[in-house]
């Protein structure tokens, strides 16, 4: 912490020479490899040393500087200066975000998780919670609603529900709890393992997941229509090194976000267009629930889960109720445009 500390101040120290800003160097720490889920990291990276002319700087490291769920705490140490996490790895440190992993909350396509993320990203209460881990959230990571890919007996009804060991984290694995299911959050990264070893039967991605990690790889089938939900997964800086930035580098990472997140879109509509193709060529079964089924999933698990959230954020003194307002309010917005 001390180290860290005098390195801000120098930083801060430095931060005009001549008038013009000093040379900043940025660490930000992801998973995995690159995919369409890191996409505008990498473009946020791309954008700020071109427009700061090779000032700024933002060395991306897929696993070499932290482990996934230790990447909040990281942060908040000042150990580097971004880092993407999900909300579901550590749901106690970011309780008002996990608003976004309700199930069925009806959101359809990634411009509208990119504007309900945006709308809780930006309450007030939601940043307070934050900043105790020295955090100020940058921009979101949308991802498609989540469907499972599993091998054995397509499961294609609740009652097949009953007893399966899946991987889901956040509200998600409570929505499969809810009808019998046995969720485990395993890191993404072990997905395939834990696939491959018997530990799970199925596993919730969406689809760059399922590809990026193998885990389709191992799947005999996939459902296509579940759609119960989706994670949700900030992308996040350290406080003090961001408030150490000049005034004009600021600028610059501030005005990148929406060219990020527009890059990361256009790619991962690319990968959508092409995702019958990837389950043609690996032999995956497309399965299709019925929307019998669907209905009954969403009763058990809709509102109970929202309601038991609410509940839960209310009596630790936290603005449960207006959250999910929100998310509702700005869904239904987004979709009358």
């Amino acid at each position: 912490m001390k180290t860290k500390a005098l390195s801000v101040a120098a930083m801060t120290m430095a931060a005009f020479v001549a008038g013009e800003a000093a040379a900043v160097e940025w660490n930000a720490s992801v998973w995995g490899k690159r995919r369409a889920f890191t996409e505008h990291v990498e473009k946020v990276a791309e954008i700020v040393a071109e427009k700061s002319g090779g000032e700024f700087t933002i060395n991306v490291s897929y696993g070499g500087l932290s482990k996934p769920k230790e990447n909040l705490d990281n942060i908040s140490i000042g150990a580097f200066e971004m880092a993407q996490f999900c909300a579901g790895y550590h749901r106690d440190k970011n309780r008002l975000i996990t608003v976004l992993e309700l199930p069925f909350l009806g959101v359809e396509n990634l411009q509208q998780e990119v504007a309900v993320s945006r709308a809780v990203y930006a309450h007030p209460a939601v940043a307070k919670e934050m900043a105790q881990w020295n955090a100020r959230l940058l921009m979101t990571s949308p991802m498609p609603q989540y469907n499972l890919a599993g091998t054995g007996e397509p499961r294609d009804t609740l009652d097949k529900y009953n007893g399966m060991r899946v991987r889901a984290t956040g509200g998600l694995g409570e929505a499969f709890k809810a009808v019998g299911g046995v969720p485990t959050s395993v890191p993404s990264s072990e997905a395939y393992q834990a696939m491959e070893s018997g530990v799970v039967d199925t596993v919730a991605f969406a689809q760059h997941a399922h590809l990026s990690f193998g885990t389709i790889n191992q799947a005999t089938w996939w459902t296509e229509n579940l759609n119960p939900g989706t994670v949700n997964c900030p992308v996040v800086v350290n406080t003090d090194a961001y408030d150490a930035l000049s005034d004009e580098h600021r600028k610059i990472l501030d005005e990148a976000i929406p060219a990020a997140l527009d890059h990361y879109l256009e790619n991962y509509g690319k990968l959508l267009k092409r995702w019958d193709d990837v389950l043609a060529e690996k032999g995956v079964q497309k399965v299709t629930i019925s929307e019998d089924e669907i209905e009954k999933f969403r009763k058990i698990a809709a509102g109970p889960i929202s309601d038991a959230w609410v509940k839960d954020m209310e009596a630790q003194g936290l603005p449960g109720a207006e959250l999910l307002e929100l998310v509702k309010t700005t869904l239904a917005a987004e979709k009358a445009k």
